[in-house]
């Protein structure tokens, strides 16, 4: 069911006539647009700075905070005298960091296998990975949530269980889908797989994500050793995997704007043995995403992650919905709440900010009203690729928060969730970090297909013709249902006359 889907042998006459009307406006929008461009490169200004500073002092702040937690108890209990501004809260016996470091290093461990597993296994195996994550999340969701209840862990078991029945219900809602997602990821996976260098920048920032972790586990570890009721340590991981969370966020984007950048310059030249490509273009690339875009990069790794995942759920949920009309005036509300949401954060802006260096709300603005002006938007709304990547991402966190989690279970099974849920966000964080190669490529494709398609055309002719057609299909979906619905708003008017 999730092959990649056949096209007949006159789609390539089919989707010329379907696009030719856009091309040339779109080519030339695209060569003025690569002036532009390359004038931006050699003048970028840096945005979003206020971001940028407040990343840097939270990382500061909070790095002091995770080193002062975990030294307190590190060899000795109650190193640093803390306890004494604790003690009201103290309900638990206290123990030493690390009793519990070694758990969160398991987690480290695991989660660093799975990444390099998936970048090594991109070339080959990287379909088969993808129909995996999508077809087993659900079964392993509901596997970990009766262990859950099983260990007399209510709260977690619920919420397990819901996070099954949520990912059953939007596969079922998206399986249609799923043929079109495949083919595109494909087509990314082999444009990264040519690109060896930007392998080599995910890995290296795999590495920077497990020395930062290895700080957040040491005060993590000082934190379940330490004598704080289960609500104060409760509380402070929270807060904590929050940070890494908008961390790992940060690190992962910047990889995206690196890749980014990189395949938007081999798609423009076409190919990467182009002579036209700059020899330094990769540095170039890591240069502006860490220096003059990097703010950008932190403001929004805040929220579009969150807003993204809510859309496809929205989405996914309101192609099922059917004539429920109460149901579907209630869930359209939430969508088109998102949708505005989505002009202002969405992944395509860290395209627009590899290639052009704007700030991120006008990246993520630009890029939005580009994909509606030429219609592509209906295409990217039929992708699923980034849900799957997600799903991937969520399956490698599993993982990994099992390992740490069964362990903890034969030693402490009263801080069983506490060291399996955090455990879980880092081998998340880990493996997000090697999903988002292939995310890169794709976003950097649509937004090539929607500056000027010949790009794509020039890339893969077939790939090409297949996009096209399907975007006219989307097209014409759209329109045969707004018709409907127009249908029926008169007959509704009639009646009431």
């Amino acid at each position: 069911m999730m092959d990649s889907p056949s096209f007949s042998s006159s789609s390539s006459e089919f989707a010329s006539i379907a696009t030719a009307d856009q091309n040339a406006a779109r080519s030339r929008r695209s060569g003025d647009g690569s002036e532009a461009a390359s004038l931006e490169q050699s003048r970028r200004r840096w945005h979003d700075v206020f971001w940028f500073g407040v990343f840097v002092v939270h990382l500061v702040a909070l790095g002091f905070l995770l080193g002062v937690l975990g030294l307190n108890r590190f060899k000795e209990e109650n190193r640093l005298n803390i306890d004494k501004f604790t003690s009201r809260f103290s309900e638990n016996e206290a123990g030493l960091t690390e009793t519990y470091w070694p758990l969160y290093a398991a987690a480290g461990g695991v989660g660093t296998v799975l990444g390099w597993s998936w970048l090594l296994l991109l070339g080959s195996r990287a379909t088969q990975m993808m129909k995996v994550s999508v077809h087993i999340l659900t079964t392993y969701l509901a596997v970990v949530s009766v262990l859950c209840f099983w260990a007399g862990q209510i709260f977690w078991g619920i919420a397990f269980a819901i996070g099954a029945a949520l990912q059953f219900l939007y596969v079922l809602a998206v399986i249609d889908r799923l043929p079109f997602t495949m083919l595109v990821l494909q087509k990314a996976v082999q444009m990264v797989w040519n690109l060896p260098e930007v392998m080599r920048v995910a890995y290296l920032f795999m590495v920077v994500v497990l020395l930062w972790m290895a700080l957040w586990s040491f005060g993590a570890a000082g934190v379940v050793a330490s004598s704080i009721g289960d609500g104060g340590r409760w509380w402070l991981l929270v807060v904590f995997s929050v940070s890494l969370f908008w961390t790992g966020a940060v690190l992962c984007n910047t990889v995206h704007v690196i890749v980014s950048g990189m395949v938007f310059l081999v798609l423009f030249h076409g190919g990467r043995e182009a002579a036209s490509i700059p020899d330094d273009s990769l540095m170039k690339s890591l240069q502006y995403a860490l220096t003059t875009s990097f703010g950008s990069i932190c403001y929004g790794s805040l929220f579009t992650a969150a807003i993204r995942t809510l859309r496809w759920k929205i989405r996914g949920f309101r192609s099922k919905i059917g004539n429920n009309e109460c149901l579907l005036c209630c869930v359209d509300f939430l969508f088109h709440l998102v949708e505005t949401l989505v002009r202002f954060f969405n992944k395509y802006a860290y395209v627009q900010i590899a290639v052009h260096g704007k700030s991120f709300n006008r990246s993520a603005r630009d890029a939005w009203e580009l994909f509606q002006s030429t219609g592509v938007e209906a295409l990217v709304a039929y992708d699923c690729s980034g849900a799957v990547l997600l799903m991937g991402t969520v399956f490698g966190g599993l993982i990994t928060g099992t390992c740490s989690g069964v362990w903890a279970w034969f030693k402490w099974q009263d801080r069983v969730m506490m060291i399996g849920s955090t455990s879980m966000l880092m081998g998340m964080v880990l493996v997000g970090l090697a999903m988002v190669v292939v995310e890169s490529a794709v976003t950097s494709i649509y937004i090539c297909y929607a500056e000027d398609p010949l790009l794509i055309q020039r890339w893969d002719t077939e790939f090409f013709n297949q996009l096209s057609e399907t975007l006219h299909q989307r097209l014409q979906h759209r329109s045969a249902r707004a018709r409907e619905v127009l249908t029926r708003y008169r007959l509704d008017g009639n009646t009431s006359i």
